[in-house]
Order: structure tokens, then C-alpha cells, then sequence
């Protein structure tokens, strides 16, 4: 008897997927939990198991096709049985779709678009060189736009549109709505650098960002307000203390997440952290180590930045970028001397936060990494 499956939400609110790519064709057998096929979504890339052991009988899209969540993915059923539309026709078999088209299109309706033949690499092509599909004429059978077609248009033009990446889309969406809805406040600072980074020697070079977030935790439960979240007319203190950090990748800026930081030792934040990068970078992170942070620390120095005004993940109330150490003119004991300072930008949520507070939990945070 053939099952339908259709697209679970594999993300909290996820509205559609991309196909990456099957592990089984059309026509092959599938075991109960086995890999079935692999998608993209706004921030990871994960498989999605079979939840039924037969055959494949059809597939709901190929490489690169969007699938809406609950709509069809697969078709899963027994040797030698076939599953049809509910228009009552049959799906395609693998034959089927090898054999040659036969016959007369319908004629379209002149009210209807009807979207341009291409193959899946085809509309990727396009993507990276800009092309719109639309307005290409293809020379393929049936009117099929090949990769011939979209290289002379992309020849042809003097400019590139490149679409944004899911991730990039994601990204924006995200930035916009807090910096929308978030009223923001930045604050600046200073941190001498000599001790944290004396310690990260003796330690054997960690990460900064775990001796940082090592010290912005006991902060956090000092000024409850940074580790808050808005939620209609409520402030929401949350007693866990969950710290994003920020990563750069080459899909984007991304926010790995150490859940329970409170809890590791200075030697389990570094390996953490160290874990939770790479599987940013590779795109292998689990969706809920994405997610979820209670306050966020960027180290911008570690791509040679200074200071700035960074937006506050939607969701909670604080930010700390923490840029490049160098040499600044200070003036100690009456005479100016040449000391190796962190430029720190706090960013808060004003609705949680005052001014006064903002400036006093920065000065626990300079007291903090110069201690």
C-alpha cells in the first residue's frame, strides 16, 4: 500500500525547505529510518529519514526545488506497485521518465505564467551568473532553457543580479525585524588587554570567546535586564544563561549557541566553542544549536575590527562586540602612556534598559576582562 510523507517542519516556524539532493532514486528500495533525502533550510542543512521501509514511488521535487512544509515529499510503497496523482493518473516510473516526449503541448492559457523549462543545474547556473529565467528564449526540446541558453544571456548582459542565498535571506530578515522593533542604544568603551590575553597564553591559546564568555556570566546574573527578552507586555529574566557568539562562514554571519554556559569550565567553553565554530563553518550544526541564546558576544577583532553599533538578536535584549586589542594613548599616574585596549560596543534594548545601566553593566564588563 503506498504512503504519502509530506514535509515536516524540521525548524521551529519553518515555512519551506530546498531540495539538496536524494539518497534513493525513483524505483529503489528504502528502509524504516534510513536516509531519504537532504534539505536546506533557512540556517542548516539536515537529512530527513524515511518513516516507511519499501519502494520510492515519487518524488515531490528534484535538486534545488523549494517544497512548502506538509506538502508532498515522497511517495513510499510495495515492489512492483503504482501510485497515482489525485487527478487518478500515475505517477511517472523511472522508465517513464527516461522514455522520449511524444505528442502536442496544450496550448497555455494566455492568463496563466506558466514557469520556464529548465533543469534543476540550469536554474542554479542562472542564479550565480543573474540570469532571469523568464526572459530567456530556449533551444532545448519543448522549449527547455539549457546551459547554453543562460551563459549567452548572462554574456550579453553588462551587469550580475545575485539572488540572496537562503541563509543571506534568513539573515536579513532577522536583522531587519529587530532593528524594526528593537529601540537601540549603543554604548562604547575601553578593556585593557594585557591579562586576558597573558591568560589565554598560560592556557594554551583557547579561544577568546570562551574566556570571554566566562567572564560575562556571572555579570549576566548581576544585571538580570542583558539576559532578558520583550514579550508583549512582559519582561521575561531568564534564570539560564545560553550565549551566542557570533561566526563567520562562508554562507554569512552566523550565531552558534553554548547552551548551559554557566555550567563549563573554562577548558569545556574552549572545546565548545572551538565545536560549535566548525559545524557553523561546515554547515553540520543541529538547528536548536542555532537558536535560542539568552546574550550574544562578538569578536570582531578576530576579522580586524574595531568598534560599531551591532544590532541585537531579535529575541533578546543585549549585545557585546568586543574588537582587535591595540595600542592606545592613556594617561596614567598623570603621564600618557601606550596601553593595549579591547575597543568594546555594547548595544542594548532601551525598552529594558536605561542609560545608567547600560554604562554600569559596561564597566563591570571592562572591570571583568582587565581583572
Amino acid at each position: 500500500m503506498a504512503r504519502e510523507f509530506r514535509l515536516p517542519d524540521v525548524g521551529e516556524g519553518l515555512v519551506e525547505a530546498t531540495i539538496v539532493s536524494w539518497y534513493v532514486e525513483l524505483g529503489a528500495t528504502v528502509g524504516l529510518d534510513e536516509p531519504l533525502v537532504e534539505v536546506e533550510t533557512d540556517k542548516a542543512i539536515v537529512d530527513i529519514p524515511s518513516p516507511f521501509a519499501g519502494v520510492l514511488l515519487h518524488r515531490g521535487g528534484e535538486d534545488g526545488d523549494t517544497v512548502e512544509v506538509e506538502s508532498l515529499l515522497a511517495v513510499i510503497g510495495e515492489p512492483g506497485e503504482r501510485w497515482e496523482h489525485a487527478s487518478g493518473a500515475p505517477a511517472p516510473t523511472t522508465e517513464d521518465r527516461s522514455a522520449p516526449v511524444v505528442g502536442v503541448l496544450p496550448e497555455a492559457d494566455p492568463g496563466v505564467s506558466r514557469r520556464p523549462l529548465a533543469l534543476p543545474y540550469v536554474r542554479k547556473l542562472a542564479d550565480e551568473l543573474g540570469v532571469d529565467l523568464s526572459a530567456v528564449r530556449g533551444t532545448g526540446p519543448l522549449g527547455r532553457i539549457t546551459e547554453d541558453d543562460v551563459r549567452a544571456a548572462a554574456s550579453a548582459r553588462p551587469t550580475v543580479r545575485i539572488p540572496m542565498a537562503r541563509l543571506r535571506r534568513t539573515i536579513a530578515e532577522s536583522l531587519s525585524r529587530s532593528w524594526r522593533e528593537i529601540p537601540h542604544v549603543t554604548t562604547y568603551g575601553h578593556a585593557d588587554s594585557d591579562r586576558l590575553m597573558a591568560e589565554r597564553r598560560r592556557l594554551g591559546k583557547p579561544p577568546v570567546e570562551a574566556l570571554l564568555i566566562a567572564r560575562l556570566v556571572p555579570l549576566l546574573v548581576g544585571f538580570p535586564g542583558f539576559n532578558s527578552a520583550v514579550e508583549g507586555g512582559d519582561i521575561v529574566e531568564r534564570r539560564f544563561y545560553d550565549i551566542g557568539f557570533a561566526v563567520d562562514t562562508p554562507d554569512g554571519l552566523m550565531v552558534a549557541v553554548v547552551h548551559d554556559a554557566d555550567t563549563l569550565s573554562i577548558e569545556g567553553l574552549a572545546a565548545e566553542v572551538r565545536r560549535l565554530a566548525s559545524g557553523a563553518r561546515e554547515r553540520t550544526l543541529q538547528v536548536d544549536e542555532l537558536r535560542g541564546q539568552t546574550f550574544t558576544v562578538s569578536n570582531i577583532g578576530a576579522v580586524g575590527g574595531g568598534r560599531g553599533t551591532p544590532i541585537i538578536p531579535y529575541g533578546t535584549s543585549a549585545i557585546l562586540s568586543v574588537g582587535r586589542a591595540g595600542p592606545r594613548p592613556v594617561v596614567r599616574d598623570g603621564a600618557i602612556a601606550a596601553v593595549r585596549q579591547f575597543p568594546l560596543s555594547l548595544s542594548y534594548d532601551h525598552r529594558i534598559i536605561d542609560g545608567a545601566e547600560g554604562r554600569r553593566f559596561l564597566a563591570a564588563v571592562i572591570e571583568a576582562l582587565e581583572g
